[in-house]
């Protein structure tokens, strides 16, 4: 098969769930004997295409900031979408990032033309949310994304939860194909030196609700007065958190560590870790979580519609609580209790998501889309 991916960003020059997928996935497809191609912006210096891995990327247009004010940039998606319109493929296959929305419509038009199968592959689907982030603007983020919805019957979705938000918004057809991890990467990692109770791995900005999981660590501390935790990762949020661990006096109990360009040393970090705590109400997979998982960590995390780790969690495998203060900090008190007993399940559970098997039934979505269509 000749396979195009689309998306704006593009892996390791910005590193992200949706990045890293097209990266495991494709250069994969690609060992396989597949031809794939890669359609974004141009992250890197020289030619506008260059073979890595065997893939080959297209740098369809210069780089310009993905988010503006802390929110994605309607300006470079509509920049984005524009310029997909000019590229040449005679792909089979075409699978779009559903977000930043915009390219998926230039997707339709480019696949109609050329009689191409299109796929949409949904990390999130939003819905209310769009008014609590753009407020009446909201509406407008709304109708483009039941639009989007829409636009093919071929839709793949990263979960469960987003393949029942996806249905909802009138999608015909929604198949899962799960993010995954580099189960034998993640264990030839050794262990940091740095040994923590609760690790934390992740962007520091809002909706990941950092700040309570340090008001939460403030009560793990009457119970557990030495505990410390380590923060991994940068963003918007990462001043107000200090000043709020300043002000709680967790100043010895919580380090931050900012962004790691190594992601084995974040990997690193969990495994000398007993706790992988993320109270973030919207995930749209939980790569990280199911990262901690491999590194034999539990996974403590909120119950909210929109986080779709939650789907992941199993009373062997770590605890789902109210996103409160109180409960967090209850929830993290009893994981790490019994974190030696979930050890190996944590472990047996991620192992389902290795990379290879996710590859195996990405292929075989394509083949049997393929295949329905030809007869």
């Amino acid at each position: 098969m000749k396979i195009a991916y689309v998306y704006d960003a593009v892996y390791p020059w910005v590193k992200g769930g949706a990045e890293k997928r097209i990266y495991e996935l494709s250069r994969r497809l690609a060992k396989r004997g597949h031809e794939v191609h890669c359609y974004g912006m141009k992250w890197w210096t020289g030619e506008n295409e260059i073979l890595k891995d065997n893939v080959h990327l297209h740098g369809i247009c210069p780089t310009m900031p993905l988010y503006v004010g802390g929110k994605r940039s309607i300006h470079e998606a509509a920049f984005f979408a524009g310029k997909l319109l000019t590229i040449r493929t005679d792909c089979d296959v075409m699978d779009c990032q559903n977000f930043p929305y915009l390219s998926c419509f230039s997707a339709k038009l480019i696949s109609s033309h050329k009689r191409q199968k299109l796929f949409i592959t949904w990390h999130e689907v939003w819905g209310d949310y769009w008014r609590e982030y753009l407020g009446e603007m909201g509406r407008v983020g709304q109708a483009v994304e039941w639009a989007a919805a829409r636009l093919t019957e071929k839709n793949i979705a990263v979960s469960v939860r987003t393949q029942r938000e996806l249905l909802s918004l009138g999608a015909k057809e929604v198949q899962v194909v799960p993010n995954g991890i580099d189960w034998q990467k993640i264990n030839r990692v050794p262990p940091s030196t740095k040994q923590s109770d609760v690790i934390y791995v992740g962007r520091l900005v809002e909706h990941k609700n950092v700040d309570l999981l340090i008001k939460a660590l403030k009560t793990v501390k009457a119970d557990v007065p030495d505990v410390k935790a380590v923060i991994v990762g940068d963003g918007p949020e990462n001043g107000r958190l200090k000043s709020l661990v300043s002000e709680l006096e967790l100043g010895k109990n919580v380090l931050f560590l900012g962004f790691l360009e190594d992601y084995n040393d974040a990997l690193s970090l969990m495994k000398s870790s007993r706790v992988f705590a993320t109270p973030s109400s919207r995930e749209g997979f939980g790569m990280a979580a199911l990262e901690a998982n491999a590194c034999g960590l539990p996974v403590v995390t909120v119950e909210h519609r929109m986080n779709a780790v939650m789907d992941q969690v199993t009373k062997e495998t770590g605890a789902v609580c109210q996103p409160t203060e109180q409960a967090l900090a209850e929830a993290i008190c009893r994981t790490l209790q019994k974190k030696e007993k979930m050890r190996g399940r944590c472990i047996e559970e991620a192992k389902k998501y290795d990379w290879e098997e996710i590859c195996n039934k990405t292929e075989r979505v394509y083949a049997e889309r393929l295949g329905v269509e030809e007869k």
